[in-house]
């Protein structure tokens, strides 16, 4: 079984720490893991994005061509429409519906979620406003993953909590327990 994941978003918004946690799950349970590096600027503002290949095989190359991705996982809209062409036709989209107007030019809302909605295999939530409203700002991130789980597949949600709780371990019980549940609000909110 394989998995080939584009993680994609704006810099500072945590797409770093989501490729962590699967990074992390994922040599805990023995799978092969090929990362590409970040491209794009991962300072605050700037677009990121991560190639992330997971197999119970070996893995020979890092990068994910178009047409091949299994799972789109994005902080971003207009990221995540941006790496459409690279998803699978069985492949899914997992994505905020917040924008981050970091150009001038950011195309108009209601167009571009018009747009999202029309990805065949789409899961679309408000993760910042759901992060706020249950008093965890700064773990907006990690309710995506949450909602992602499930389409990742070749690792479980519990394998991801695991992981959650080794990467965010030195940061306290408080950081772990409210990244936990960051994380099964998102798995919950997906139907």
């Amino acid at each position: 079984m394989k998995k080939d994941i584009i993680l994609t978003g704006v810099g500072g918004q945590g797409i770093l720490t989501i490729a962590t946690i699967i990074g992390d799950a994922a040599a805990a349970n023995g799978l092969s893991l090929k990362q590409a590096e970040v491209h794009g600027m991962s300072q605050r503002g700037g677009d990121v994005q991560s190639n992330l290949r997971l197999s119970t095989e070996e893995i020979h190359s890092d990068l994910i061509k178009q047409g091949a991705a299994d799972l789109i996982i994005s902080m971003e809209p207009m990221e995540a429409l941006r790496y459409v062409p690279y998803l699978n036709k069985g492949g899914c989209v997992v994505t905020s519906s917040h924008p981050f107007k970091n150009i001038q030019n950011y195309p108009n809302e209601e167009e571009l979620m018009h747009e999202i909605n029309n990805v065949p295999n789409v899961e679309v939530l408000p993760i910042d406003d759901i992060a706020k409203n249950n008093s965890m700002p700064k773990s907006a991130n990690i309710v995506l993953l949450g909602m992602a789980a499930k389409y990742i597949e070749i690792l479980t949600p519990e394998q991801l909590r695991q992981s959650i709780a080794r990467v965010f371990a030195s940061k306290g019980t408080a950081v772990v327990e409210m990244n936990q549940k960051a994380f099964d609000i998102g798995l919950q909110s997906v139907k």
